[in-house]
């Protein structure tokens, strides 16, 4: 039972109730996520590192620092929500013709929090950190365009995460999906406070990504180093910048989504009301308007990825790089044109219907053009099984599998029959794990001796690979046999003894998926352990071929010494066959470099503050917290020192620190870059 005291009238509706009290997964989850943050928290303060993570962290404004904490965030999110898809399997393989261990209102908060958390707070951020370190290094920039606007965008989806993990303590979450769909979302029907918690969180994350894809745009149209025209980019760039128009034209649609909802939940209004005058199918086409161009934000810099990947880890240059731009391009215009067939089942005519499913059936002939170029790319190269690769190799297979059976969903029809059950939920992981998260688990893989000086343990590594893809095709493939006998979605009770080994087979792959979560874990502990031995200091272990790898590792807060002009595609490739990789240059220039800024910080807190005082409907609070956001922007706005600068002796001493490693570096084969001696410097006659 639940704890009715009232807190106090200063609290709005928050009250002691509000402590997860009635169940104990519930109890026990939110004391784990109270533990951890005083664990961490009591860490840091008894090492004293709470100047140094403000002054170095929390208020840089350095692209590579930003990205490495967005991916920070992502990681802890992908470790909660993957616990959460292993309770829910549990669940389900434990209810048949039995309650379970969990509620059914439990589960419906399960699944809500699963899905928003794995699209807004796992994939937006895991792609954005990786964009955000990476981008700017391969198109010879120094930092990205509003790097202040870079800081505020990681602060207000760090808030928004942080909403989210509040609601494990205090109050349940939303029951509504990922999705939200009104009117089930509407007071009538969710009269607590747990869909507010979902508003908020969303909102706060959808403006964050609406400023990052403007930043991204403009670095990626005003950034690149001389000679770097777009068809010179590397494709990693090009589904970058894609993915940063489609954040600029399909986020709004949500914001104004959550912002009708919130107005009909705070203020009465009646948007999406049948009763009151208004139309929940405005809601499912803005929410879809939205919601698949998401799928190709999140799934598009995956592409880029293994772009890179096919590419360096098969010696060659990129099999028909001009098409896989195009095929980037229509599949980004294309994703505006499917929203429909989202809700097929929803009363649409058989001839809109049909329009959108051959507009679905259209785009998956781009995606085509991109397999069978990764193909050829490997075709005849001198390929290397490293972990990354591994991980490619994985998503060509398991993706091909996932857009089959979007094609069959696009029929109508057969959508009719399979949308309610667990085929969907089958068909849309077979897409997004490996389309999504394969792909920003293998740029951990690649680019972390980039961003840290070292690579990871290559054993581990493939130890997580195994227990990830093997308990994936386990947790997932019986989703598509349950779903055609007819086992309804978001079932927290199964009521039919034949489902059973299903899905017991789907819990065991569940279990598996979190044993490679663990497995991530120990190699990152074990790589850092054995750190010393592992250096790359040089910067290129992979046997590179775009800019990112002609800096040491880390690089240098400046990137660049010198911005490197760019002659043809696969910069780097070119400038080591010809010698010029690691020019030392006679005299350096200084650099100017964006002044840290605590604006990012601030608003995150004051956003949180905000969106926590509605949420309970603690009025000061949310006026105090808008208050002191409007009131930062206009004390920063007169802040006039904008900018440092790195002068040419440190400059100097830096660049020749990183040379006297590169000499001292023995130049290793491809064959042995996952050895030792490995230092980061390729032998490019191997």
């Amino acid at each position: 039972m639940r704890i009715e005291v009232l807190a106090g009238p200063w609290l709005g509706r928050l009250s002691l109730s509000a402590l997860p009290t009635d169940s104990p997964v519930a109890a026990g989850a939110a004391l784990v996520a109270v533990l951890g943050a005083l664990g961490v928290a009591g860490y840091i303060t008894a090492k004293g590192r709470w100047g140094y993570l403000w002054r170095e962290w929390f208020t840089s404004v350095d692209h590579k620092r930003i990205g490495i904490m967005y991916v920070v965030l992502a990681l802890v999110m992908l470790a909660r929500a993957v616990i959460e898809a292993l309770v829910m399997r549990l669940q389900q393989a434990d209810a048949i013709n039995q309650s379970g261990f969990i509620s059914a209102e439990h589960f419906g908060q399960l699944f809500s929090t699963h899905g928003s958390i794995m699209i807004f707070f796992m994939a937006m951020p895991f792609l954005t950190g990786v964009i955000n370190y990476v981008m700017p290094l391969q198109i010879g920039a120094r930092d990205v365009s509003f790097p202040v606007l870079n800081s505020i965008s990681l602060m207000l989806t760090a808030a928004g995460a942080a909403l989210v993990m509040i609601s494990l303590v205090l109050a349940p979450f939303s029951t509504g999906g990922w999705s939200g769909y009104a009117p089930f979302t509407e007071l009538r029907f969710s009269p607590g406070v747990g869909v507010d918690y979902w508003i908020w969180a969303v909102t706060l994350s959808s403006i964050g990504s609406t400023l990052t894809g403007i930043n991204f745009a403009v670095t990626i149209y005003k950034k690149r180093a001389p000679g770097m025209h777009l068809f010179r980019m590397p494709l990693f760039c090009w589904t970058a910048l894609c993915t940063s128009i489609l954040m600029i034209f399909a986020m709004p649609a949500l914001t104004v989504a959550t912002a009708l909802l919130a107005l009909d939940r705070y203020l009465g209004m009646h948007f999406f009301t049948s009763g009151g005058g208004g139309n929940m199918m405005v809601y499912a086409n803005l929410f879809w308007l939205f919601g698949h161009p998401e799928v190709y934000i999140v799934v598009l810099p995956s592409f880029g990825v293994f772009s890179e990947l096919f590419s360096t880890f098969s010696a060659k240059k990129l099999y028909g790089y001009t098409s896989l731009v195009l095929a980037t391009m229509t599949i980004a215009v294309l994703s505006f044109t499917v929203w429909l067939h989202h809700f097929f089942t929803m009363g649409q005519s058989a001839h809109i219907n049909a329009a959108f499913g051959i507009a679905t059936m259209l785009i998956g002939i781009p995606t085509g053009v991109k397999v069978y170029d990764w193909i050829l790319t490997m075709f005849r190269g001198r390929v290397r099984f490293t972990t990354p690769l591994l991980w490619g190799l994985a998503f060509l297979v398991t993706f091909v599998i996932g857009g089959l059976s979007g094609i069959l969903l696009a029929i109508p029809p057969v959508d009719f029959l399979v949308h309610n059950t667990t085929f969907l939920v089958a068909h849309f992981h077979n897409m997004l794990i490996p389309g999504t998260l394969f792909g920003m688990i293998a740029a951990y893989q690649f680019w972390f001796p980039k961003a840290f000086g070292f690579r990871l343990e290559e054993r581990w590594g493939r130890v997580a690979f195994g227990c990830w893809v093997t308990g994936f095709y386990l947790a997932f493939m019986p989703l598509y046999v349950l779903g055609l006998e007819g086992m309804p979605r978001r079932s927290a009770e199964v009521f039919d003894e034949a489902f059973r080994p299903w899905l017991l087979l789907a819990a065991g792959g569940a279990v598996l998926i979190v044993l490679g979560m663990a497995a991530l874990v120990l190699q990152l502990a074990m790589s850092i352990r054995h750190r010393d031995r592992n250096r790359v200091t040089v910067g290129d272990p992979w046997d590179g071929r775009s800019l990112e790898w002609s800096t040491s590792s880390p690089p240098p807060e400046y990137n660049f010494a010198e911005v490197p002009e760019v002659e043809g595609r696969d910069a780097f490739w070119t400038m080591k066959r010809s010698g010029r990789a690691y020019p030392a240059l006679d005299r350096y220039a200084p650099i100017l470099l964006p002044e840290n800024s605590a604006i990012g910080p601030w608003l995150g807190v004051l956003g949180l503050a905000t969106a926590f005082g509605l949420v309970w409907r603690i009025g000061w609070m949310a006026g105090l917290g808008t208050a002191g956001a409007l009131f930062a922007v206009i004390g920063w706005s007169f802040v006039r020192r904008s900018g440092r600068t790195v002068g040419e002796r440190q400059v100097e001493r830096t660049e020749t620190r990183w040379h006297a490693a590169l000499v001292a570096a023995v130049p290793v084969s491809r064959e042995h870059e996952c050895d030792p001696r490995n230092r980061g410097l390729a032998d490019v006659a191997a």
